[in-house]
């Protein structure tokens, strides 16, 4: 049973409120090639592309969430 406007629109607003939304860009053929990392990973490619900034950040001195330059 598809989803009621009220349903679609609680979710919106969830997500609204409780996520932000960043646009990236690749060349083509590489998001395909993440997705199929991310699967061989057992984890989804939003899953896949946090793990991979959170790591990052932690390699390199800054704490997760905190503001550049902030350590």
């Amino acid at each position: 049973m598809p989803a009621s406007k009220a349903q679609q629109k609680a979710v919106s607003k969830y997500m609204k409120e409780n996520y932000d939304v960043y646009q990236i860009r690749m060349k083509k053929g590489q998001k395909d090639e993440i997705k199929a990392h991310a699967e061989a990973q057992g984890e989804s490619v939003n899953g896949f592309i946090n793990r991979a900034i959170s790591e990052t950040m932690e390699r390199d001195g800054a704490a997760p969430g905190a503001p550049e330059g902030a350590e």
